[in-house]
């Protein structure tokens, strides 16, 4: 048996035999829900025309509705008194509320933000809870994995564009909701962004360093990469309904803190498609290449009318795979902005030095693929580069 399954295999019965000690402390399943992400059906009957049958609106030629929303949570054990998300914490704020409003999410920013990072991640999970999702005139019954995260599609949501709620109900459980970003039907640009080193600064390509900002340092004290989320934003804006998904190797334990950090540096709101950090049925760890590249083809597949611009940095492999996806799929990806780590950063993190042209050596590739490459140590000098007429000429093509 691989030393991966002995891993997973205990770390099974660990969650089952903590679950009834749990419960006799009165800890009972709670929902942790993470934003997802879906398509609104196009408003017009489409025609086939070497027949002149129509479809009905909103549906597929096989029939199927078009119209998709991805649902993502987690089950897990809590306290009666816990928060609905992040750890148990308390500090004093830096300045006192003024408001009912500003008191309220002072006490959420406290409970989320003044966390030593490894407090994030101590959680029991509920495999196999029953969870039932409703979303618009749609509801679909399901049941967590053995990791008790719940990743569902329900189709013929029949909503508008724009943010929506989702409704999750567990056994045993309070219900909640999440939010859902259906966009809009028709060619459109799309935004898919990495996070650590790329939004944020935190090194997380250092495998030591990883660990010390991952699970010890406090999660507050991260800094935003100068000028991105003013990128982010201005693209949004020059491009109304252009979703923006965020996609890290990172573990969905953390995404509070990430919600929190994109709020407070002015970053466009969007879902995040985060990993799970624990042993699979291939090794001890998931491969942060492979979840990506998954991820990227996903939604390519989900959100077939968008055109991505894929933002990454030089750290973690993203020019490779974003090369690979603008050789495989040029037709839905309108350009590469790529973050430039110093040297510094570079030699820390285990990769190359920058070659001459401005990528490293298993990305020269990625200035052959026929897309614009924007290369830039921070968000101003990528904005430079990547000026509104050149995404404008991708979306006309």
């Amino acid at each position: 048996m691989p030393f991966s399954d002995i891993v997973r295999a205990v770390e099974d019965q660990f969650h089952r035999d903590s679950i009834p000690v749990l419960r006799r402390r009165r800890w009972r399943p709670r929902v942790i829900p993470y934003a997802g992400y879906g398509s609104a059906a196009p408003a017009a009957a489409s025609a086939r025309p070497d027949s002149g049958v129509g479809t009905p609106s909103g549906h597929s030629a096989d029939g199927a509705p078009r119209d998709m929303a991805r649902v993502l949570a987690r089950m897990v054990m809590r306290p009666p008194n816990a928060p609905s998300e992040g750890p148990l914490f308390q500090r004093l704020p830096e300045e006192l509320p003024a408001t009912p409003r500003d008191a309220r999410r002072q006490a959420a920013e406290s409970l989320l933000e003044a966390q030593r990072g490894w407090r994030m991640f101590i959680d029991v999970p509920v495999p196999h809870l029953p969870v039932t999702v409703r979303l618009g005139g749609m509801s679909v019954r399901t049941r967590a994995d053995r990791e008790g995260y719940v990743d569902v599609v329900l189709r013929g949501h029949g909503l508008p564009p724009g943010w929506h709620e989702a409704t999750l109900e567990a056994a045993g459980a309070a219900a909640v909701t999440t939010r859902v970003l259906v966009v809009a039907p028709g060619p459109r640009l799309g935004i898919v962004c990495d996070i650590d080193d790329t939004v944020m600064v935190s090194h997380v390509p250092r495998m030591f360093v990883a660990a010390w900002n991952q699970l010890v340092k406090y999660t507050s004290s991260r800094e935003p990469v100068p000028g991105m989320a003013q990128l982010l934003t201005r693209v949004q804006q020059e491009h109304p309904g252009a979703p923006v998904i965020y996609l890290s190797t990172g573990a969905w334990n953390v995404v509070p803190t990430y919600r929190s950090f994109f709020e407070r540096n002015g970053f466009p709101e969007g879902p995040m498609l985060m990993t799970d950090w624990g042993p699979t049925n291939t090794g001890l760890f998931r491969s942060g290449i492979e979840h990506k590249r998954t991820g990227l083809r996903r939604l390519m597949i989900d959100l077939p009318e968008v055109k991505w611009l894929l933002v990454g940095d030089d750290g973690q492999h993203d020019p490779l795979i974003y090369g690979e996806a603008a050789r495989e799929h040029s037709d839905r990806v309108a350009a590469v902005a790529i973050r430039r780590l110093t040297p510094t950063e570079q030699v820390l993190a285990g990769t190359q030095l920058t070659h001459p042209a401005g990528l490293a050596p298993e990305a020269r590739a990625l200035a052959e693929s026929g897309v614009p490459v924007a290369v830039g140590a921070d968000g101003f000098e990528l904005a430079r580069s990547l000026r509104p007429e050149v995404l404008a000429a991708q979306l006309q093509q």
